[in-house]
């Protein structure tokens, strides 16, 4: 008998360069030790508390590493001196003046000139800004800066956020980050010419090529474009510059799923071209977690007609195996549910979701496709069976360990020692592995689980079992 071919276990690697050392430079309490959050949310970093200018504005890594200062260190360090000394430095502002928190960068470089010298601005408070809250947040975000500019090789990867005043993205990235894990990197603009740059690689509508569009910049790496109406345009304030934003995105790039996250009244207006969110309502950030999961491709891969109807919520590649079979049918229903998927595969969607749930090859492939009728369903009935086998043979090796299913994972993580698995938790390969392989709620459970040692092999242990339990009763094990 001939045995059946193993598949190794790829994960999609979007951050290869990772950062590994924080300096924290700053004479407020709460920011000083906000490193303890820093350091059991991320412990592969390793931290230093600075206690004077110099020495901060010494320190020399070959690592990619991340500077932390308030205002007041901020106006005293050399951060020309910081990036010579650094090649993969990003210097962050924790600042909790009300006017820099709530400012568009010129206007606020212009009154505090030191504000230019951040790579990141961020907002902090005692109250809702509480820097426990952010640190871990920020210290990703730079991360992503670094590997967006020079190391990232993976392909539809980035949340675009373009908004001009620091207070709400504060806010908001610690839960955006919770959900992506370590499938998305997140970019932030905060003016009108520096978000077209990364869009289309021009600082000007005017010079937008129509032929080389795709290729100048990372306009085809959006997952989702989460933005403001209103931000600088040509050194000014400008009401319309959201909306030009939107109108070139469908334009040249209409699969990407837009978010208006804003209080202008002018917002309820553009609902038939975005989703719209009125910034800072209560309950806001929830309605707006829920929408990232429904149509980013983080979540659910929703099957919907032109009137929103929703026909299939499907969260596995099995599911919308079936779904094949369904259209491939000769049936009136059957024809309109192709008709639907023809304008799922021009647009490029099913590449996303595959993307985002770590069948990378298949994403490749499956992007996009110009294909109609019972070919379509054919093609695509091909590839999804074909990925569904591999994936029965695609172990999961952790220390010579092929794991196949839940409860010899289940078994490992109740006996091996914690050092052995921090990688796999650090880089989201658990998650990858189990998404992969159908159970995308216990991959989504554990997504947001940091930490070390015992305590986050039993926390591991303790989802699992629970899933477990969950999915036999559901019949899926």
């Amino acid at each position: 008998m001939t045995k059946q071919k193993e598949f190794k276990f790829k994960p999609r690697i979007i951050n290869p360069k990772k950062i590994r050392k924080a300096i924290i430079f700053s004479a407020e309490e709460q920011v000083r030790t906000s490193s303890k959050t820093l350091r059991k949310n991320m412990p592969w970093i390793k931290i230093r508390l600075m206690n004077d200018p110099l020495s901060a504005s010494n320190y020399e890594s070959k690592r990619a590493i991340v500077f932390i200062f308030d205002d007041t260190a901020l106006t005293l360090v050399d951060t020309d001196k910081i990036r010579r000394h650094n090649q993969d430095a990003v210097i962050i502002l924790f600042s909790s003046l009300d006017f820099i928190q709530s400012s568009p960068p010129e206007t606020a470089q212009q009154k505090y000139p030191y504000t230019s010298k951040a790579d990141l601005v961020f907002a902090v408070s005692k109250g809702d800004f509480s820097p426990d809250n952010i640190i871990s947040a920020a210290v990703r975000a730079a991360e992503d800066l670094i590997n967006i500019k020079k190391y990232s090789k993976a392909k539809r990867y980035i949340v675009l956020i373009v908004d001009d005043e620091p207070r709400w993205f504060s806010q908001f990235l610690p839960v955006l980050y919770n959900i992506i894990g370590q499938r998305a990197d997140v970019k932030i603009t905060r003016t009108y010419e520096e978000t077209l740059q990364f869009l289309f690689g021009v600082d000007k509508e005017s010079k937008i090529n129509p032929e080389k569009y795709h290729s100048a910049a990372k306009g085809d790496d959006i997952i989702c474009l989460i933005t403001d109406l209103t931000f600088p345009k040509a050194h000014q304030l400008d009401n319309h510059a959201g909306k030009k934003l939107i109108d070139l995105t469908r334009k040249y790039h209409p699969r990407i799923p837009i978010i208006v996250a804003s209080k202008a009244k002018v917002a309820a207006g553009l609902k038939d071209t975005a989703f719209t969110l009125p910034k800072g309502e209560p309950g806001s950030l929830n309605t707006l977690v829920k929408y990232i999961h429904d149509f980013t491709g983080m979540g659910d891969f929703l099957i919907c007609t032109k009137t929103g109807e929703e026909l299939f919520r499907i969260n596995n590649i099995h599911d919308l195996y079936a779904v094949m079979l369904e259209a491939e049918k000769e049936t009136k229903k059957a024809k309109q549910l192709r008709i639907v998927l023809e304008e799922y595969g021009g647009k490029d969607a099913f590449s996303t979701w595959l993307y985002m749930h770590s069948f990378r090859e298949l994403g490749d492939i499956l992007r996009p496709i110009h294909v109609k009728g019972q070919y379509l369903i054919a093609l695509l009935k091909q590839h999804f069976k074909k990925e569904i086998q591999r994936t029965k043979y695609t172990p999961l090796n952790i220390e010579g360990n092929k794991i196949n299913d839940l409860s010899s994972l289940l078994k490992l993580l109740r006996t091996i020692e914690p050092e052995k698995i921090q990688k796999f938790t650090d880089t989201d390969i658990f998650s990858s592995w189990l998404d992969r392989k159908g159970y995308t709620g216990l991959a989504e459970d554990i997504r947001p689980i940091h930490g070390e040692g015992a305590g986050l092999v039993k926390t591991l242990a303790d989802h699992v079992e629970k899933w477990i339990e969950i999915y036999r009763v559901k019949n899926k094990i």
